[in-house]
């Protein structure tokens, strides 16, 4: 867990086009921690081909239960095999985080088995791998061009097609994502 004043906790960092970086392209992090010692967030914008919640469940020997096969999204290029999930606060198991009264994260089995059980949360989204910037690192990032956030909103988590939240969070802020440029220029 982190120390000290939280920053970017609770909102999204959108990927601007040009950034440099393959791996984040048209990307959408939930933010879930940001402070002094470092940041890490959860993407929400890309689907991993070929992979869905049945498949997770079936690895951990978990009955799938009631769960649908839910697409399984990019969380980030961090430790890729290990599984996370944003979910409504409605929910708690052993390790699960608050994140700005917006929404929960927890990264252990016990929400799997809660999901597939029908007694986990309401909304959710499962991801694996994460984005995380050691200390200073993203706030390096952001005084360069790459990275633009927005204020977090749980709707554009769980009410919201992945294809869509990138546009869907820059139409939000009041930006029309067709007219950003992809580099900058010098003067």
């Amino acid at each position: 867990m982190m120390n000290g004043p939280s920053y970017l906790t609770g909102q999204f960092l959108l990927a601007l086009p040009g950034m440099g970086d393959a791996r984040f392209d048209h990307a959408v992090i939930a933010m879930c921690a940001h402070d002094s010692q470092g940041a890490m967030g959860v993407g929400i914008g890309a689907r991993i081909d070929d992979l869905g919640l049945h498949e997770i469940l079936e690895q951990f020997d978990i009955d799938v239960g009631e769960a649908p096969n839910a697409p399984v999204h990019f969380g980030g290029p961090v430790e890729p095999g290990r599984g996370f999930v944003l979910h409504s606060n409605d929910w708690g198991g052993q390790d699960t985080i608050g994140v700005a009264g917006r929404w929960s994260l927890s990264g252990t089995i016990d929400i799997l088995r809660a999901i597939a059980q029908g007694r986990g949360p309401t909304r959710w989204v499962v991801a694996l791998g994460y984005a995380g910037w050691g200390e200073g690192q993203l706030d390096r990032e952001l005084t360069r061009h790459g990275w633009f956030s927005v204020e977090g909103d749980s709707g554009l988590i769980f009410d919201t097609p992945a294809e869509t939240r990138w546009q869907r969070a820059f139409e939000r802020a009041g930006i029309d994502p067709r007219l950003l440029a992809s580099s900058t220029g010098q003067a």
